[in-house]
């Protein structure tokens, strides 16, 4: 009975040593190795909840995109007039009374082109007149033809909204002319400038609604 335990007690120690003998002769990046090992099972276990948290909707989602929610793809088309022409399609083909023999996208398309060169190319020089302000709204290439085609319009449907306004052609564009009244001061003109006054009214979606179904011509 007393030999059991010396005999153990003999095979325990030479295992403990031969373990700290091999760990001894291990290289530093051993040990290394092992304790990062460990530490990377540690986090590919955190990795891996928060994908199940985060990214897990993700995978569901690509793997049952039906029933995605509203918010998991954009909503922007990334460019505006690609975006307004997209929302009239829509609204033409949710529509069963749409006439697809009168429906012309190509001449939205030109007037939206056309928004884009006097926004954005068009050179408005603004001066004080009597009471009022002349805006000279010129420009060359594409732009011209642009802006003798939208200025002029505009002057109509600012008249219809009790504006006093009137425009004038000139060889390389157009003068805007607006005269300040009690609903428009002066002050007010000033601050709106060319592009502040181009914008006034709601009638600018109707008619492009109007040019795609073909009813309207800028």
């Amino acid at each position: 009975m007393t030999k059991f335990p010396r005999k153990a007690a003999i095979t325990v120690s030479a295992i403990l040593a031969a373990t700290a003998y091999a760990f001894a002769q291990m290289p530093p990046d051993g040990a290394m190795g092992m304790h990062g090992h460990m530490q990377q099972g540690g986090t590919m276990d955190q990795m891996h909840q928060q994908m199940m948290q985060r990214g897990g909707a993700g995978n569901h989602g690509m793997m049952h995109g039906a029933q995605a929610g509203p918010t998991s793809i954009p909503t922007s088309s990334g460019q505006d007039a690609f975006g307004a022409i997209q929302e009239i399609v829509q609204m033409l083909q949710a529509d069963p009374k749409t006439d697809w023999s009168k429906v012309n996208i190509e001449m939205l398309r030109q007037h939206l082109i056309d928004m884009n060169e006097v926004t954005l190319h068009a050179i408005a020089t603004q001066r004080d007149v009597n009471n009022g302000i002349e805006i000279k709204v010129t420009g060359e290439g594409r732009v011209l033809p642009a802006i003798k085609r939208m200025v002029p319009a505009h002057v109509t449907e600012l008249r219809e909204m009790g504006w006093n306004a009137k425009s004038d052609d000139l060889p390389d564009g157009v003068t805007l002319t607006v005269t300040a009244s009690e609903a428009q001061p002066l002050i007010k003109l000033k601050a709106l400038g060319f592009m502040g006054i181009m914008v006034q009214g709601s009638h600018h979606q109707l008619h492009h609604l109007m040019m795609a179904e073909g009813q309207f011509v800028h």
